[in-house]
């Protein structure tokens, strides 16, 4: 299974400026398959440590932190005599030992000659919870369920894929019809690799929705087992609440529906725990079109989003035929999984910062505006091939925005205000765009 962060890796390896490398992700997204594939592919050894339950770890990783006895402690403990610049060297869940997080800033400063990467299912939350952590010291890098573009390389699907990367929309309109049903199928199947391996070997759609239902159980047992006993009751209102929240059609998150007369102050911790723990994405409110957004944001309106769109269907129970059959699943569940697909593909095949914008009594709504170079763009978002773009003509008319972009099932067109990317090509709207 090819993953694009792959490329991130490798950029790392030979960077002038490489520092150890954290990669943050929610549980199950990938990340020790792809730390271990890159140690394979691209190094002579690697020395795999993980943190989880190995108290050896905590007593190796002292308040001394005297590298050459770590570096004799890590070779025995993995069984692979580390060299500098030929071995890799992957802490897994480093958080569940926080002196191995302090221990990182010092082979920064003083052995870097070492290299070393990352991860823990739980890092964002160790580091909001007093977790000392070597603030410029590492480099990070996010990594996302699998993006539509590597769900087709999954599938073994390059031909198409190609043609999306290449942007040659001549091509794509002719096989505009496959590239839908892939669409819907990955609506389905989301981009957990397990759910997708499963398909891949199997084909059969019953066991993807009883993985997907298995990996949700898991991340409520998280909650659990790791988070304050206290807070955990209002992780599970907000976790569960999710699909009622977007089946709105003001999206905004409303905290009265999670429980009657409830106030934000009450779920601060719960929200912040889910978004430490790449869960959910938080995407807030603009309430201007100026540069930067991020100057401009709401931080008390915002709307919230499950980082994958396969357990958002899930977890909304929408059994296979009402995806995959005709075009009902863009009527039910008021095009929702379309929104939640075009925020992941926002957030896995970009670095954009994502934001939404409304106009004060909530008439009018973009649906999606990142910043592009020195252009704010609006993304309005279609589940059909219904191309009437009302709030997105009157929010141009508002704020003269140069760059005006609708996804949706209708092929790629330009017309004389806004651009029409079909929707399984908006993971490359930065491309498209310039």
């Amino acid at each position: 299974m090819y993953r694009e962060r792959m490329e991130t890796l490798k950029e790392w390896k030979v960077s002038k400026n490489r520092k150890p490398l954290i990669i943050r992700g929610a549980r199950q997204v990938g990340k020790t398959w792809l730390m271990k594939e890159f140690g394979k592919l691209y190094y002579e050894k690697c020395a795999y440590i993980n943190f989880d339950n190995n108290s050896r770890m905590d007593i190796l990783f002292n308040e001394e932190f005297d590298l050459n006895r770590i570096i004799q402690g890590l070779k025995i403990e993995s069984g692979i005599n580390i060299e500098p610049e030929n071995t890799l060297i992957i802490f897994d869940e480093i958080q569940e030992t926080p002196n191995a997080l302090k221990a990182l800033k010092y082979f920064y400063e003083n052995a870097n000659e070492y290299h070393i990467v990352a991860a823990g299912s739980l890092l964002g939350v160790a580091m909001h919870q007093g977790t000392s952590f070597p603030v410029g010291k590492v480099n990070f890098m996010d990594l996302m369920p699998l993006s539509f573009f590597e769900f087709l390389d999954a599938l073994g699907q390059d031909h198409l894929l190609n043609l999306l990367k290449n942007i040659e929309f001549d091509m794509i309109s002719v096989f505009n019809n496959k590239y839908k049903d892939y669409l819907k199928l990955y609506y389905y199947i989301g981009g957990m690799p397990e759910v997708v391996n499963s398909y891949i070997e199997e084909k059969n759609l019953a066991e993807v929705r009883n993985i997907q239902k298995t990996l949700l159980k898991d991340y409520e047992q998280d909650f659990s087992k790791h988070a304050p006993n206290n807070v955990v009751p209002r992780i599970r209102q907000l976790w569960n609440n999710i699909p009622t929240q977007l089946a709105k059609e003001n999206k905004k998150f409303i905290y009265g529906l999670v429980k009657e007369g409830a106030r934000a102050r009450e779920y601060e911790i719960a929200l912040s725990w889910l978004i430490d723990c790449g869960l959910v994405y938080q995407v807030n409110r603009v309430n201007n079109c100026k540069v930067p957004l991020s100057a401009y944001q709401d931080f008390n309106a915002f709307k919230l989003y499950l980082f994958d769109v396969g357990l958002l269907g899930a977890m909304a129970d929408l059994d296979s035929k009402t995806i995959l059959e005709g075009n009902d699943i863009f009527e039910e569940f008021k095009g929702s999984l379309t929104e939640q697909y075009v925020l992941c593909q926002l957030k896995e095949c970009t670095e954009l910062n994502v934001f939404y914008w409304s106009s004060e009594k909530g008439i009018a709504e973009i649906d999606f505006i990142v910043q592009i170079g020195k252009n704010n763009v609006p993304i309005e978002v279609k589940s059909n091939e219904n191309l009437q773009a009302k709030s997105l003509k009157s929010f141009v008319e508002k704020y003269n925005t140069k760059i005006n972009v609708r996804t949706s099932m209708a092929n790629f067109r330009v017309e004389e205000w806004l651009t029409n990317i079909p929707l399984y090509s908006i993971g490359n709207i930065e491309k498209i765009i310039k």
